[in-house]
């Protein structure tokens, strides 16, 4: 299929160039434990054999950036880190990474007395030392509060706007090795911000994805509707199916970004559900940032155990770790975040309680015939 890509500058990561014209690469990222070498330069490299052109790796602390030093040394590939809430770490990542994500949310953590502008000249200094690109990644569930709080009566504006400032503070500081990514659990609303995004700065390469998309098919499916109405307009430049996979399958992740590729060159087109009705389930990738790898068994058991209501419009999220669990879940109508021991139940942004993972599901149930019992009651 012929359709015309937006021109975008050239971005380039490492061996990888994004935008302009060049193929779109598909990203994946380790859920391995940094500080595992052994464990991470594995799966990286089965990663890179399976076609991904980036893989992204969690640095969370020294010891994680001690590893990543020598991961460095042991890996061709293309790497990438995302300094969550410690920009300052992009000291200790960026000499041995081609690229750094920072997310415009998370800023405000560190050093409150120094301005968002300030910190984004350091990450974009010390990138520029090392030759790193940047990504700005800006995410539904940890959108900056001042954008949220002025653009509280529209979402996807407060994640764009927040993203078009960011791209014109990189562009005053003559830092343009940069692309940017908007992303949401909710395919349409990635499409919406993306095609905001791309109508104003057509110049800026963006990455594509659709965050906790979940357990596959489900989770293809609702990256393939975002991805699908994306591309045909000639808007992505590098993407990542974000699925909920044991370790050893975290290669499909890569195999499904390139099969939508193929199937959208070639004009292969499915149809596909309309998730804006029925029951939705949401559920984050696994990555190394799960405190309990059964978080994955319980994803799939919530899915099971909520067939029956799959005619409600309702949304259940079920997040693997503390960083996207809160934030993630404030807007499904029931919300399940899983610590170490722990899986704490939410109703939006109200909290239940926390239970065992033997114990949770029941509780759910509970919750869920509530909602529906409710539904129906207003309905009648």
């Amino acid at each position: 299929m012929e359709y015309s890509r937006n021109p975008t500058r050239t971005v380039t990561a490492g061996s990888v160039h994004i935008g302009a014209g060049h193929d779109v690469s598909v990203q994946s990222m380790c859920a391995t434990h940094t500080q595992d070498v052994e464990a991470t330069v594995a799966q990286t490299e089965n990663l890179r054999n399976a076609g991904a052109g980036l893989v992204r790796v969690a640095v969370d602390n020294k010891k994680d950036a001690l590893g990543l030093a020598e991961i460095r040394q042991r890996t061709p590939a293309n790497l990438v880190v995302d300094l969550q809430e410690n920009y300052n770490l992009v000291t200790d990542v960026a000499p041995h990474v081609d690229k750094v994500r920072y997310n415009p949310g998370h800023l405000y953590h560190q050093e409150k007395n120094k301005s968002i502008a300030d910190k984004v000249k350091f990450i974009a200094e010390v990138a520029g030392e090392h030759g790193c690109a940047i990504r700005v990644g800006v995410n539904c569930g940890s959108v900056d509060p001042d954008y949220k709080e002025k653009f509280a009566d529209d979402e996807i504006e407060a994640m764009v706007r927040c993203a078009l400032d960011h791209a014109e503070i990189l562009d005053r500081l003559g830092f343009t090795n940069y692309l940017v990514s908007l992303k949401d659990s909710d395919p349409l609303q990635v499409v919406e911000a993306n095609t905001r995004f791309a109508k104003e700065r057509p110049d800026v390469p963006l990455h594509l994805g659709v965050t906790e998309a979940g357990l596959p098919p489900d989770g293809v499916i609702k990256t393939r509707i975002a991805f699908e109405q994306l591309l045909t307009k000639g808007i992505g430049d590098t993407l990542r199916v974000s699925l909920t996979l044991p370790n050893s399958r975290k290669h499909e992740e890569v195999e499904a970004g390139l099969q939508i590729l193929d199937d959208v060159r070639n004009g292969r087109f499915r149809s596909v559900p309309d998730f804006g009705k029925g029951l939705n389930i949401i559920a984050c990738p696994s990555c190394s940032r799960v405190e309990n790898e059964a978080f994955i068994d319980l994803a799939e058991d919530v899915r099971s155990l909520t067939r029956y209501a799959k005619e409600y419009d309702l949304t259940i999220a079920v997040m693997g770790c503390r960083v996207n669990g809160p934030g993630e879940t404030d807007q499904a109508d029931l919300g399940l975040w899983c610590g170490p021991r722990t899986v704490n139940l939410k109703r939006k942004d109200v909290s239940i309680g926390a239970f065992g993972y033997d114990t949770v599901l029941e509780r759910l149930r509970e919750e869920l015939d509530a909602l529906i019992s409710k539904n129906t009651a207003e309905c009648s």
